[in-house]
C-alpha cells in the first residue's frame, strides 16, 4: 500500500517533518540546476519546488543558503568487510563525504557466519543513516576449485536470500561461472530472472566473444574494466559499466578516458570504490574523492554527479528507491557549496540531518554481537614444520614457480621460475632472490590443509605477515621468510580470535584485533587507521617495498583473475583453474 502520510504531504494536507530551503536543485534526471526546496515526511521525499506552504508549527526547517542540493552518492560495488570496519564503523568514516547508499555482497562475513552474519549486519546497518543494499553472492565461495570455508551460498540459500528486501541483484557473477557451466550459479542466475534482480559480473580482461557471452547470459554491468578499451567494448555490447578507482586498483584515470577520450555517454556508467582503506577514506573520502577525480580530468560536474547517483540507481534498477533528490525517493540530500571542488557541507540521510563539515553529528554506537561472530577462529597446534616445503632428500636444488607479484595492480601474479636451495630435505625460500614462503591454514576446522608455495615482490629480508581477512575465503594467509615466524604469526592471530599481525624473531611487532568474524573490527576510523599505519611500517622494517602489504597480501587467494592464487587448496593456476605443484623440479646434490 502506497504512503498515505507521505501522499498527503505532497497533497499539502499535512506539514512536512522536514523542509530545506534555499537551496539549488541538482537534477539528474533533466541535467538542470535551479532554486528549489525539498519537504521530507519521514525518510522519504514528499515534494520538490515550492514547497513553503508544508511548514508547520513542528516542522524542521534546514536554510541551505543558497548551497546546490545534491542527491546522496552510491556506490555501486564495494566489500564493506574490506575495509576492516564494521558496518556502524565505516558509516561513521563515509557517511560525512556524502555516501548515503552502498551496494555490498557482504560475502566476507557470509563465509564466516553465514545467512545469520549477513542478517546481523544488515540489521547493524538498518538502524542507521546508511543504506546497505544486498547483493546476493552468485556463489560462495568465488575460488577456483573451490576451497573449504565456513559457509557456502548455493541455490537453497539463493531461494531464501533472493527473496529479502535489501537483495538488489546477484553480485560478483564470476565469468568462469558461464565459461564452465557451474550448475549452481546457472540456478542461482535463472532465480535471479525471475526475481527480475540484475546480475552482476565479476569479468576482468574479457574482449571479443567472451564479451558476447557474458551478454547472451543476461549479464547486466561489470566493474572489473582494466582499460577505457575494454570498458567501451562492454558498453558496446549493451552492458552498464561502473568505474572503480580503490585503494590498491587505481583505475578512474585510464576508465574515465571512455568518457573524455572516446567521449561514450556516460549514462551507462557508475563508480565504485571496491576496496579500501580507512586511511584513505580519511585521507582522501570516498565517492565524493572520485566525483573531484572525475571532474578534474575533463568530466563535467553534472555528468559526474550523475555516474555517482543515478546512473548506479539505474544500474540495479533501484531509482524508485535512491540516486535522485524526488518525490518518494529516500531524503538522502547533500549540500555542496561548489560543484567543481564539490567538497560535500551537510548530509541529510533517511530524513535528518547527521553530518556537518565531515563529520557526524552523533557518531553512531556499533550493537552487541553474537557469539557466532566472535568465536570463529578453529585452528589446531601450529607448528613451524606446517610451514616448509618438503623437498624429499636432505640436500640439493629445486626449480620452483614462485608467484610474482604485480606492483600495480594486486590482483595480478605473474609466473616465475626460481632456483632454491634444499637444505635438511626442506626447500628454503631465499629472501635475497626476492622469494619466500606463502601458506594458508585452513580455519574454520574442516579439511586442517596447511598448503605452502613461494611468493616474489613483497621484499620481506626477515619475518613474516599473516592476515585471517583474506578474500575470498577468509582462512588464514601468510607469507615469511622463516617458518617459526610464520608459526608464530598464524599461533597468535588464533588466539587473539583474527586479525592482522607482522612478525621477527618470533615477537610481534605490530598487531591488529580484527574479533568480528576475524575480518573486522569495532574500531573508530581514525584507530583503524592507525593501526593500518602500524601495520604497514613494520612490515617495510622487515623490508617489504610495497605500496600497501597488507592490502597485497588479503588478495593472494582471488582466484579470478589471471594468472596464480594461493588458496586453502594450494598453488591455483587461475588459467587451468586447477592446483599445481610450485616444486618444478628438484634434484639430490
Amino acid at each position: 500500500m502506497p504512503d498515505l502520510d507521505l501522499v498527503a504531504t505532497a497533497l499539502g494536507d499535512r506539514p512536512a517533518d522536514l523542509v530545506i530551503s534555499g537551496g539549488r536543485l541538482v537534477n539528474v534526471f533533466t541535467g538542470e540546476v535551479y532554486p528549489a526546496g525539498v519537504a521530507v515526511r519521514g525518510h522519504r521525499i514528499a515534494r520538490v519546488g515550492d514547497v513553503s506552504d508544508l511548514v508547520g508549527e513542528e516542522t524542521t526547517v534546514l536554510d541551505a543558503e543558497g548551497a546546490f542540493l545534491v542527491p546522496g552518492l552510491i556506490d555501486g560495488h564495494i566489500h564493506v568487510e574490506c575495509s576492516k570496519l564494521s558496518l556502524t564503523m565505516f558509516a561513521n568514516a563515509v557517511v560525512p563525504h556524502g555516501t548515503t547508499a552502498v551496494v555490498s555482497g557482504l560475502d566476507q562475513i557470509f563465509v564466516v557466519a553465514g545467512l545469520p552474519g549477513v542478517r546481523e549486519f544488515l540489521d547493524e546497518a538498518a538502524s542507521g543513516p546508511l543504506r546497505v543494499l544486498w547483493g546476493a553472492p552468485s556463489k560462495l565461495p568465488y575460488t577456483f576449485p573451490e576451497s573449504v570455508v565456513g559457509h557456502s551460498f548455493g541455490p537453497a540459500e539463493h531461494h531464501e536470500a533472493q527473496g529479502w528486501p535489501e537483495c538488489v541483484g546477484l553480485w560478483e557473477t564470476v565469468q568462469e561461472f558461464v565459461y564452465e557451466r557451474d550448475q549452481k550459479v546457472l540456478e542461482a542466475m535463472d532465480l535471479a530472472t525471475e526475481h527480475r534482480l540484475p546480475i552482476l559480473s565479476c569479468a576482468p580482461l574479457a574482449a571479443g566473444g567472451k564479451i558476447a557471452a557474458l551478454a547472451c547470459a543476461g549479464f547486466r554491468a561489470d566493474h572489473e574494466c582494466y582499460s577505457a578499451e575494454e570498458t567501451l567494448e562492454k558498453l558496446r555490447n549493451g552492458m552498464y559499466a561502473m568505474i572503480r578507482e580503490s585503494s590498491v586498483a587505481h583505475f578512474l584515470d585510464e576508465n574515465i578516458q571512455v568518457v573524455t577520450k572516446h567521449l561514450a555517454k556516460a549514462d551507462r556508467i557508475g563508480f565504485c570504490t571496491d576496496d579500501v582503506t580507512a586511511r584513505d577514506l580519511l585521507a582522501h573520502g570516498h565517492l565524493d574523492h572520485l566525483v573531484r577525480m572525475a571532474i578534474e580530468r575533463g568530466v563535467e560536474p553534472m555528468t559526474a554527479i550523475q555516474m555517482a547517483t543515478i546512473n548506479c540507481a539505474q544500474i540495479y534498477r533501484m531509482d524508485h528507491l535512491v540516486g535522485s533528490i524526488s518525490p518518494g525517493r529516500l531524503a538522502d540530500v547533500l549540500l555542496v557549496d561548489d560543484l567543481e571542488r564539490f567538497e560535500v557541507g551537510r548530509v541529510v540521510a533517511k530524513g535528518s540531518l547527521v553530518a556537518e563539515g565531515g563529520q557526524m553529528l552523533e557518531p553512531l554506537r556499533p550493537p552487541a554481537r553474537s557469539p557466532a561472530l566472535l568465536q570463529s577462529m578453529q585452528v589446531r597446534t601450529v607448528a613451524a614444520a606446517d610451514f616448509e616445503v618438503p623437498a624429499g632428500f636432505a640436500s640439493g636444488r629445486a626449480t620452483v614457480l614462485s608467484m610474482a607479484m604485480s606492483k600495480e595492480v594486486p590482483f595480478v601474479r605473474t609466473r616465475r621460475e626460481v632456483e632454491l636451495e634444499v637444505r635438511e630435505g626442506v626447500v628454503v625460500p631465499d629472501p635475497a632472490k626476492d622469494v619466500l614462503a606463502v601458506a594458508v591454514v585452513e580455519r574454520y576446522g574442516k579439511s586442517g590443509r596447511r598448503p605452502v608455495g613461494f611468493i616474489s615482490g613483497f621484499g620481506l629480508e626477515r619475518g613474516a605477515m599473516a592476515s585471517s581477512a583474506s578474500p575470498d575465503d577468509n582462512n588464514i594467509l601468510c607469507i615469511g621468510a622463516r617458518a617459526s615466524d610464520m608459526a608464530a604469526a598464524v599461533r597468535h592471530l588464533v588466539a587473539e580470535g583474527g586479525g592482522q599481525v607482522v612478525v621477527a624473531d618470533d615477537e610481534v611487532l605490530a598487531f591488529l584485533p580484527l574479533p568480528i568474524g576475524g575480518i573486522v573490527a569495532d574500531l573508530a576510523p581514525e584507530e583503524m587507521a592507525a593501526r593500518e599505519e602500524e601495520l604497514d611500517a613494520a612490515a617495510r622494517q622487515l623490508g617489504c617495498r610495497l605500496p600497501s602489504p597488507f592490502m597485497y597480501l588479503i588478495f593472494l587467494s582471488v582466484t579470478a583473475i589471471p594468472d596464480y592464487a594461493m588458496t586453502e587448496r594450494g598453488v591455483i593456476d587461475c588459467v587451468k583453474l586447477e592446483v599445481v605443484d610450485p616444486v618444478l623440479h628438484a634434484e639430490a646434490v
